[in-house]
């Protein structure tokens, strides 16, 4: 907790606590227009409280990042994430990794080497289709 009374945070507490009372303030001098008989004061009376907490979620939001910040990795052999490279490309998700088994010395793969055949008379014929392939590969 001695992180949240340092005085950048105490500014932040104090901002937020007149942000919220400024907001409730208003609603309430829509509420008094709106006794009043300005009709449009009605909606601004409801808006002004949701502003009011969207203030003390933002609030509450910031306290719980920052405790997260402060608290150490869930285990003593964990070592936090360094930080990301500003000039390194944004990645999503995790990489995904797949065992690849060698393949034995002199063992050939009757697909692979299909494949490999029907890739060659492609590059040979620029202009043909791949149903021109006087081999035809069956799919199963």
């Amino acid at each position: 907790m001695k992180g949240l009374w340092t005085p950048a945070w105490i500014a932040r507490h104090l901002l937020a606590l007149v942000l919220t009372a400024a907001c409730l303030g208003l609603g309430w001098w829509q509420f008094s227009r709106a006794t009043g008989g300005n009709s449009l004061s009605w909606g601004y009376m409801f808006e002004w409280p949701v502003f009011a907490g969207f203030v003390v979620f933002i609030w509450i939001r910031e306290i719980q990042v920052f405790r997260r910040r402060l608290t150490p990795p869930a285990e003593p052999g964990e070592t936090p994430a360094p930080p990301r490279d500003p000039d390194a490309p944004v990645t999503l998700g995790r990489p995904v990794r797949v065992a690849v088994q060698p393949a034995a010395a002199g063992a050939s793969d009757p697909e692979l080497e299909e494949y490999n055949d029907y890739l060659a008379w492609l590059a040979e014929h620029p202009g043909a289709r791949p149903a021109d392939y006087p081999g035809r590969i069956t799919k199963k």
